[in-house]
């Protein structure tokens, strides 16, 4: 690798490592679990963050709802600390979860000092950074090899979603969901290495002028996350949008020289590949990161397969991330651009 990308590239491709220290770090941390997302005494759970920790933030609250049956929800940490009574319903028992990488992201800690004074609230977070000042003021879940020297999340991410999913299936009571997080741990290095070999040839000598991301459930939040990658490395132009939703007007601006990318359930595959292949009649390159290829896919410029078409598409979801994060990284490349200094952005935001 030449100077450019050298702390990005290396944090990518790392991502299995990290979420290796996640699943040990369960084991370290049980009491966690139990009194806080395992706690079955909250009328809900909020899970908050800011830019890519709040795109995750809304991944864990869909794992959270669908693998225990019980009410979560996720927003942006701004909303928490100036418009709370707008957000969440008063006179429940709340647990509020901060998300923050460097647990210092000034917006994630006045959230949540905003509601220290209320009975019915309780705080706690996820972070990669056991001394911040979040976990001072909140105990955090940790995730031991998240940590990054550059700007834009990709591992920490990464790791902290497996992470948070992997909590939240141990504190279930169904042993699928624990299974499908393991398996996901023992496939994650294969697909991050298949996603470099994929994107890396098809990104190179591209000229496209737009690009859209989109996702369904699960994966709408990582469609946002992975809008944010392209943007932040790139500068490219680029969108996100629910699958269903961007049939309903924003297909408009879909012609030649635009890139879709799907992020592809299981769920709503049929649908879904439905509008991945009218945007491709309206002149768009399609790519698909899917469970698996097959002969509804064949229409697609790109397939990357993440495997585990077996599991649930929640337990799926870092297995999509790879490959958005070299989308981004190899696009900046391409333009002669550093992913390590992306422009106007530092890593942690304060203000």
């Amino acid at each position: 690798m030449s100077m450019r990308g050298q702390l990005t590239y290396p944090e990518i491709s790392s991502q299995a490592e990290a979420l290796a220290a996640a699943w040990k770090q369960l084991d370290v941390q049980v009491d966690w679990l139990n009194k806080y997302i395992g706690n079955p005494s909250y009328d809900e759970v909020v899970f908050i963050g800011s830019g890519s920790s709040y795109y995750q933030a809304l991944t864990m609250a869909v794992t959270f709802r669908k693998w225990t049956g019980r009410v979560a929800t996720a927003y942006p940490s701004s909303e928490i600390f100036l418009f709370r009574d707008q957000t969440v319903a008063a006179n429940r028992k709340i647990l509020l979860v901060g998300v923050s990488r460097s647990g210092e992201s000034t917006e994630v800690i006045l959230a949540l000092k905003s509601v220290a004074h209320l009975s019915n609230w309780d705080t706690c977070g996820i972070t990669c950074y056991e001394d911040c000042t979040m976990a001072q003021i909140s105990e955090c879940l940790i995730s031991p090899l998240g940590k990054e020297k550059s700007t834009v999340m990709t591992k920490s991410l990464a790791s902290m979603t497996f992470l948070m999913q992997a909590a939240i299936a141990k504190v279930s009571g169904e042993q699928q969901w624990v299974d499908e997080m393991e398996a996901v741990l023992e496939q994650d290095e294969a697909v991050v290495r298949e996603a470099d070999a994929l994107v890396k040839p098809f990104i190179e000598g591209k000229d496209f002028k737009k690009f859209v991301y989109l996702g369904m459930g699960a994966y709408g939040g990582l469609a946002m996350e992975a809008c944010l990658k392209l943007k932040e490395m790139s500068y490219v132009w680029t969108e996100s949008y629910g699958t269903m939703e961007f049939r309903h007007g924003p297909k408009s601006i879909v012609e030649p020289g635009t890139i879709v990318c799907l992020l592809l359930s299981q769920t709503a595959r049929a649908y879904e590949l439905k509008v991945a292949q009218e945007m491709k009649d309206y002149g768009a390159e399609v790519i698909l990161i899917a469970a698996i290829a097959g002969e509804d896919t064949a229409f697609a410029d790109l397939v990357i397969e993440v495997g585990l078409a077996q599991v649930s598409d929640e337990a799926r979801s870092v297995l999509y991330l790879p490959a958005a994060q070299y989308l981004g990284y190899y696009t900046a490349y391409g333009l002669g651009l550093n992913p390590d200094e992306p422009r106007n952005l530092t890593q942690v935001v304060q203000i």
